[in-house]
């Protein structure tokens, strides 16, 4: 299977690369606004340079392919609507239409879980606890937390439009995705140790401890971040479909089971499994 991945150099881009792109039944094509040296640990793979804001400079990209994933937008919650509108609004646009031209059958897209933020801000801190009975179906109705988040509900929706409509293409699922972080920071403690290596926490702070509680529902290891994508590009019934992004946390407030269900995801990793940081990043 041919795949064009955009965005190919962030967190979820490199945990394709770590754990899919050796595999024989894929043959990758990276999409990015840059590319990255020979010498660069993701250095020496075939990157169309192109801004997904740019129509015709990502077109040629989508010839041959069998499959999209796309990664590439502006991902910060703090972003205002001119940070987003381009890569996040026209980009989405443009990525989808050339698929479409192109005739690509499985678009695999980023979504977020800030598309249900303001449902946390309700239930927040209580819902980063234990034992905490709140869960969230992909049924339920979208509650964006930012214009980041809206964009992402926007993106699900005019994916869901090409799906239904333009016969290209076929299949659109939409992964809202948890909290990944790159191999360095790939644990639960993972967001809290980034911080306290930027200096912007101290790690016996209420803070830490905050974060930690939150990243202990809500984190995705980058091996069933991968995995749940190769379960998407290996399925041949769903026509759209939202799936949340998260491993078998005990205290995940989003629920998987029709991610189990439908396209087969069986995540291996649990970050109640985990009581602190490794050993080199304490």
């Amino acid at each position: 299977m041919n795949v064009l991945v955009t965005g190919a150099y962030g967190r979820c881009g490199t945990a394709i690369i770590d754990h899919l792109e050796g595999d024989s039944d894929y043959e990758f094509t990276f999409l990015n606004r840059s590319d990255r040296p020979a010498d660069h640990p993701y250095g020496g793979f075939e990157t169309h340079v192109a801004d997904v804001a740019d129509y015709e400079a990502i077109r040629p990209a989508f010839d041959g392919q069998d499959a999209v994933v796309h990664l590439a937008a502006y991902p910060y919650i703090e972003g205002t609507w001119q940070d987003v509108f381009e890569p996040n609004v026209v980009g989405m646009y443009n990525v989808l239409e050339a698929a479409r031209d192109a005739e690509v059958e499985t678009f695999v897209f980023g979504s977020t879980n800030h598309v249900m933020g303001l449902y946390e801000g309700d239930h927040a801190p209580e819902l980063y606890q234990p034992g905490s009975e709140f869960r969230l179906k992909p049924t339920d109705p979208v509650r964006p937390d930012s214009y980041y988040a809206t964009t992402k509900s926007f993106g699900e929706d005019l994916g869901r439009y090409y799906a239904e409509t333009s016969g290209c293409p076929e299949q659109f699922y939409a992964l809202r995705i948890g909290t990944i972080r790159g191999q360095e920071y790939d644990h639960p403690y993972g967001p809290a140790e980034e911080e306290v290596d930027a200096g912007e926490i101290q790690r016996d702070s209420d803070e830490y401890q905050r974060l930690v509680a939150r990243t202990k529902a809500t984190w995705q290891s980058q091996r069933d971040f991968a995995h749940q994508v190769d379960c998407c590009l290996n399925d041949d019934d769903v026509t759209f479909g939202i799936y949340y992004g998260v491993s078998d946390n005990d205290r995940r407030w989003f629920s998987i089971q029709n991610a189990r269900d439908e396209i087969g995801y069986a995540p291996r990793d649990n970050a109640e499994e985990w009581d602190e940081p490794p050993a080199g990043d304490q």
